[in-house]
């Protein structure tokens, strides 16, 4: 289960919780420009966007989870169990595995509407990266300073939706999200009035009333609701410290705690990591559920002309600060 919204401050943000039961080998990823891509449907590409995210590098190879490119496109997977469909290879269409969407839209797209334009040429096919590792069932969040598309791969092809609301969690589709959160537009930031009595002398009692009902359970609609809500209703900064600071805010606020929340098969779901990219200025930051301390890594710190893959490891112990 994931977590994945936007902000605008004094520049553009993207970023997601990813909650899973364990990691999968996750270290923050930079893809320069050299880096030879060799995709599915044939194409090569030996020069293209450089891209930032957290990947599991197999084979050589960067499967991100997420990933911003040097233009300031922004793109992340979500888990989307029972609903994703991958096809089999469709003449006369762009065919490409599930895992090769993120690097390809990043590599070859400048802005959203180029990605939007490319997506309708695209069938998602159910190409494993290895015989070893089946694709995993997923919708994605493509974003960049003008807005936001849900893309969801449905049997007749993939479905691409307007999301003005710059976040997508997991099930339901997403038109279902966007409809169910007409169940809350009675909640408000501000103090509450009465409007259940009128001859009843009834107040608030405590500062947020007007927000009660807003859900607080680790489901996907839950945390669609409520993200939505502290994005939207989150006063507007513009110090870079102050907006990355507040991105993690609103995202500890959906985030998962170990034990809470226990799959089918009786494993414990957790946020592995929370994550900040800076889309403008290329820097990535992020923290993980060990590690609390907020990291960073600048895509433009590198050389992106190379041609090999940079990584950094994740530190996984908590970093306190002793003051006695």
């Amino acid at each position: 289960m994931c977590t994945c919204m936007t902000y605008q401050g004094q520049d553009f943000y993207f970023g997601r919780n990813l909650d899973l039961e364990c990691g999968f080998g996750e270290k923050v990823v930079i893809t320069p420009e050299n880096y030879s891509f060799s995709f599915t449907d044939g194409v090569a590409a030996g020069h293209h966007h450089a891209m930032i995210g957290m990947a599991s590098v197999v084979d050589n190879y960067p499967l991100y989870a997420e990933a911003v490119n040097e233009k300031g496109l922004c793109m992340a997977g979500l888990y989307y169990p029972g609903n994703a469909v991958y096809r089999r290879e469709q003449e006369g269409m762009v065919n490409l595995a599930s895992w090769e969407l993120i690097p390809r839209i990043l590599a070859d797209c400048s802005s959203l509407a180029e990605a939007g334009a490319f997506l309708k040429q695209i069938n998602v096919t159910n190409r494993p990266f290895r015989e070893d590792m089946m694709p995993a069932p997923l919708h994605w969040m493509i974003s960049d300073e003008t807005g936001s598309l849900t893309v969801e791969p449905e049997a007749e092809g993939l479905k691409i939706y307007e999301n003005k609301a710059g976040v997508l969690t997991n099930n339901p589709s997403f038109p279902w999200q966007v409809t169910n959160l007409n169940n809350y537009l009675h909640l408000t930031a501000k103090a509450p009035e009465n409007q259940f009595a009128a001859g009843l002398d009834l107040k608030p009692f405590s500062q947020g009333m007007g927000a009660v009902g807003l859900p607080g359970d680790a489901s996907s609609p839950s945390r669609f609701v409520k993200t939505v809500f502290l994005k939207h209703n989150s006063s507007p900064t513009e110090a870079e410290g102050d907006s990355v600071t507040r991105f993690f805010h609103i995202l500890e606020n959906v985030s998962m705690v170990k034990g809470t929340v226990l799959t089918p098969e009786g494993k414990e779901d957790q946020t592995i990591y929370s994550c900040c990219v800076n889309a403008d200025k290329g820097i990535y930051y992020f923290r993980t559920c060990e590690n609390q301390q907020i990291s960073a890594v600048s895509m433009h710190h590198e050389d992106l002309e190379q041609e090999e893959l940079i990584f950094y490891e994740l530190f996984r112990q908590q970093n306190i600060c002793h003051l006695n």
